[in-house]
């Protein structure tokens, strides 16, 4: 069952390559909201509801797998275990939203996973494609051909003028939400990134944290995406997101050039010490494990550490660190000190196998 490979895995589309501008950009993510037409939208649903969405969504999928050999995968996520659904989450391919005992949430995924969608979170589907890298334009193609593909089997909620009506109202228009994940830990350590996150705001784009809104920027890692739909074609927001992240690319790097030349020692020592503490750690917390993943990227990206990325995936390290895959890793629950020891038995073991 492709479910059950899914989430014995912390390995996902994002973390398995690396995309173009891959030391700065760790992932690009198209979503596309969509809601079906004459049926209430979720955060008003009744359970009848909530189950004939459900119901609809299976046969357009048992109907695309038939006649387009997708080889999509339908699942009810009240049928997952909790730390299942945690999982998921920890590889953003489910919202925080969707790990509740709901039955009426589900998710369809391919088995290369870079396609999901979960079924009634805010809108009744939110197609979702997610690559490595900075490739948006190719996440929206794919995005585009599988919306098309459910539109021509499902009756999505539309208007002439307004577009795709959405649950929220900064999504009506073209429902797309595109973002990419940055890792930023120079223009941070210069504090110019507040600086860039507020023209970021007066652009129309908003800067999150690592699993979007409402959670904090840890380990130096930003998603940035466009606020508003509506009024826009996909094109000039996919132009707009791309432009806006190849600049601050640009000033990062920079900024990484001048920190190396005006401070060799700090970031030298800085590195070492991150090295060390995964190295030799009793305990880490979940922020600890992403703020010295984030030096070591970091430190690789300048050349100061030898690590080859097959030796330290560092991409797949950033789920592997997160508790529900740690749990699924020793398999069993683990509470808060538990989960911090196995998380530096984890690096320990990583880095004595580099000897």
């Amino acid at each position: 069952m492709v479910i059950r490979k899914i989430v014995s895995s912390p390995a996902t589309s994002w973390t398995k390559d690396e995309g173009p501008f891959h030391h700065i950009v760790i992932s690009s993510r198209v979503r596309l909201a969509r809601n079906l037409e004459k049926l209430p939208m979720p955060p008003f649903q009744s359970e009848a509801a909530g189950q004939t969405v459900m119901e609809q969504v299976k046969t357009a999928v048992e109907e695309i797998n038939a006649q387009e050999k997708e080889g999509l995968s339908f699942n009810r996520l009240n049928e997952l275990s909790s730390m299942d659904r945690q999982i998921l989450m920890e590889k953003h391919l489910i919202s925080a939203e969707q790990t509740d005992e709901n039955p009426n949430k589900g998710l369809v995924i391919n088995e290369e996973e870079s396609i999901s969608i979960m079924i009634n979170e805010e809108d009744h589907l939110r197609i979702q494609v997610l690559l490595p890298g900075l490739q948006l334009e190719e996440a929206w193609e794919h995005a585009e051909r599988v919306d098309n593909l459910f539109e021509s089997r499902l009756e999505y909620a539309f208007h002439s003028e307004k577009g795709y009506l959405t649950s929220c109202p900064t999504n009506v228009g073209t429902g797309l939400r595109a973002s990419v994940m940055v890792h930023l830990p120079a223009l941070v350590m210069t504090n110019q990134a507040n600086r860039v996150f507020s023209t970021l705001n007066q652009l129309g784009l908003a800067v999150r944290g690592l699993y979007g809104e409402g959670t904090e920027a840890t380990g130096h890692l930003f998603q940035i995406s466009n606020q508003i739909t509506l009024g826009y074609q996909e094109t000039e927001i996919m132009q707009n997101l791309i432009t806006v992240t190849r600049q601050i690319t640009e000033s990062e790097e920079e900024t990484r050039k001048v920190l190396l030349k005006e401070a060799p020692r700090q970031i030298a020592d800085r590195v070492g010490r991150a090295y060390g503490i995964l190295q030799y750690a009793a305990i880490l917390s979940s922020q600890e494990a992403l703020k010295y993943l984030s030096d070591i990227r970091l430190g690789i990206d300048l050349g100061l550490l030898n690590i080859k990325i097959e030796d330290f995936p560092l991409n797949e390290l950033m789920v592997m660190t997160q508790p529900g895959n740690l749990q699924r890793r020793t398999g069993k629950v683990l509470g808060a000190i538990e989960r911090d020891a196995a998380r530096a038995g984890l690096f320990k073991e990583i880095l004595e196998k580099r000897g």
